[in-house]
């Protein structure tokens, strides 16, 4: 296996972007009652750390059919570093209440697309 800024760099020069995140699985680690009295703190947090910049994506993930919610939860972080991303993590209220567990990784972003749509006047905006 390759280190980590050797992969990066062999992405950069044959054109990829090359740009790094940081992702946070984060399951379930108590009863779900633990997990549903910490959401409204977690989700204040997750929205101050919108609002600095820092949390690019977040949200639930499914399980592997598709049909029912799985308990995961994926959050993408802006950071400078590794351990910058591991303190971000750890200071959710999830996690230092115990009701969630996490793992991260580092996370090259090399192909792809985004569209945004913004109407002004209808004071839209759509992501796909």
């Amino acid at each position: 296996m390759p280190a980590w800024e050797d992969y990066k760099s062999e992405a950069k020069s044959r054109g990829a972007l090359a740009h790094e995140l940081y992702v946070a699985y984060s399951t379930p680690a108590g009863a779900p009652e633990t997990v549903k009295a910490n959401l409204p703190d977690h989700l204040a947090y997750q929205a101050q750390l919108e609002a600095q910049g820092k949390l690019a994506f977040a949200g639930p993930m499914s399980d592997e059919t598709g049909d029912l919610m799985q308990g995961i939860g994926m959050i993408v972080y802006r950071a400078g570093s590794f351990e910058e991303a591991r303190g971000l993590a750890a200071q959710d209220p999830m996690h230092i209440a115990g009701a969630r567990t996490y793992t991260l990784r580092k996370w090259l972003i090399n192909e792809g697309s985004l569209t945004v749509s913004v109407r002004l006047s209808g004071q839209e905006v759509s992501l796909a």
